[in-house]
């Protein structure tokens, strides 16, 4: 093929414009007959309607009308087959990339905190987290007015964080279950070297059954009250930080092994190049952390649908691949009791960036999690055995937000963040974002870290860029602050399903 077209797979009937093309261009004796825009797909063949159209060598969808060669193929003429049930058998996964960073790969290590129960962190934060929603504006001020305080250049305490949430009270069952977990895993993560558990005193989150759920044994590193039963809110938040800040103070980075590393891998605003640059590039790191021995975790289920072989066969025992198929079919229903198509995506903007149907998005979203082996099957709000290593799948939807917050509460120390169009969205731990355009990079150096739009330049090699982002992923876990660190972006979402009273 041209530069200017990108064939991924040789089984492929379609391949990607690396730049904008006009009507009439021809590439490598194909005449294109309509314009195509950067990142979107041109037929390689003749396809008539009803035929299956394949991209990364697997289906992607049906065609709807005759395409004809050097034809825009996207929405208007091509559709999901997921609906049908039955799809061509895919073509097996080559793993001879992940056999070589896994043979190639030499121990290493980054600077960071040892917890006293044993854990690594990269960061030495002070966490507030809320029982409830009506203490939020308390806890701003607290965090704002701590920071003043105690993180100024040169302090042992690298933040001090409040993650607000609108849930905590008028939720029953499930929902509040899920509040409860997620905020007991967040207030138990390692990168929170102390945690202020701020609650308000009638919500329907105790904090007697929320102190329960987080289970914590060092009575250091936690502090909690009720804003009902103080005078002052605001100056009992300030003396229980300070009480913590002379304990967190006493942690110092060390060399800690990768192998303790615990990487969330995510993409969000997707667009035509995330399945060929950033997701497979992530998917590298993910197979050096594996070969590290460290763990990676992948969610977003919905964007499994219809990717599902290429992580079934990959299942370390018929034990964990049963547990996947569970886990893809309860989400299924899940959309079901909502009377909710299965296959509703993408999104519109994915589909202005070149993704025409939930296979395609599928199918360059699982590539996040590289070619090593699924070890564990994780529920929504469990927390992942890093013992294991290599790659443990996640219970959580697609939403950024809330996927991302699912695999931070996991035990994920930083999040690897594949974007072809941008966000500013910043998570409780370190969020890399990867461009996986260079025009996304360029315009937007204030969010992105990482351009993996290289990938697309004539002359640079993968394992090049590949060794840049392992160094980037290794510097930031030893302390190198992130651009929505930087910038002050820190957030949680929490899956809400049910009624609220």
């Amino acid at each position: 093929m041209s530069e200017a077209l990108l064939k991924i797979h040789p089984l492929d009937t379609v391949a990607v414009c690396r730049e904008a093309q006009t009507k009439g261009t021809v590439l490598d004796g194909l005449t294109l007959i309509d314009d195509i825009p950067a990142g979107h797909k041109v037929a390689l063949k003749a396809m008539a309607a009803g035929d299956w159209v394949w991209k990364y060598g697997f289906p992607i969808g049906k065609a709807t009308a005759a395409i004809t060669p050097g034809q825009h193929v996207h929405t208007q003429n091509l559709e999901s087959g997921l609906g049908e049930g039955v799809v061509p058998e895919p073509t097996k996964e080559d793993s001879a990339s992940a056999a070589i960073i896994t043979t190639k790969s030499e121990p290493a290590t980054f600077m960071g905190y040892r917890r006293a129960d044993g854990r690594a962190a990269i960061r030495n934060e002070i966490w507030i987290i809320n029982t409830v929603a009506c203490v939020n504006g308390t806890s701003e001020r607290i965090a704002a007015r701590a920071r003043e305080r105690w993180c100024q250049p040169g302090s042992p305490i690298e933040g001090v964080q409040a993650f607000t949430h609108p849930y905590g009270c008028s939720q029953l069952g499930d929902d509040l279950g899920h509040t409860r977990r997620i905020l007991a895993d967040l207030a138990s993560h390692p990168n929170a070297a102390a945690v202020l558990v701020l609650g308000l005193g009638c919500e329907n989150n105790r904090m007697d059954g929320f102190l329960k759920a987080v289970g914590e044994k060092e009575p250091r590193r936690i502090r909690f009250f009720n804003a009902q039963e103080v005078a002052d809110e605001i100056d009992s938040g300030l003396e229980s930080i300070e009480e913590m800040v002379e304990y967190a103070s006493s942690f110092k980075r060390e060399p800690i092994p990768a192998s303790e590393l615990i990487l969330g891998m995510k993409c969000g605003g997707s667009d035509g190049f995330s399945g060929i640059t950033a997701n497979p590039l992530v998917g590298r790191i993910a197979d050096w952390l594996s070969a590290q021995g460290g763990t990676t975790l992948l969610t977003e289920v919905p964007e499994m649908f219809g990717a599902e072989a290429v992580l079934e066969r990959r299942a370390a025992s018929p034990e964990i691949a049963e547990q996947f198929r569970g886990m893809v079919e309860e989400f299924k229903d899940y959309f079901r009791r909502h009377n909710e198509p299965i296959y509703e995506n993408p999104s519109p903007g994915n589909k202005d960036g070149g993704i025409s149907t939930l296979e395609e998005k599928s199918l360059g979203c699982v590539q996040k999690g590289g070619q090593a082996p699924v070890r564990e099957i994780l529920s929504y709000g469990q927390i992942a055995t890093p013992a294991l290593g290599g790659l443990s799948l996640l219970q959580a939807p697609g939403n950024d937000g809330v996927s991302a917050t699912a695999m931070t509460a996991a035990g994920a120390h930083m999040i690897l963040f594949t974007t072809g169009r941008g966000t500013p969205l910043g998570l409780p731990v370190p969020t890399i974002k990867i461009a996986s355009n260079a025009d996304l990079a360029a315009r937007k150096p204030g969010w992105i870290d990482f351009n993996a739009g290289e990938l697309l330049r004539e002359g640079v090699a993968q394992e090049t860029v590949t060794e840049s982002l392992v160094s980037t992923v290794l510097d930031i876990a030893s302390g190198k602050q992130t651009r929505n660190e930087i910038n002050g972006y820190r957030e949680i979402a929490i899956w809400k399903e049910g009624v609220t009273l």
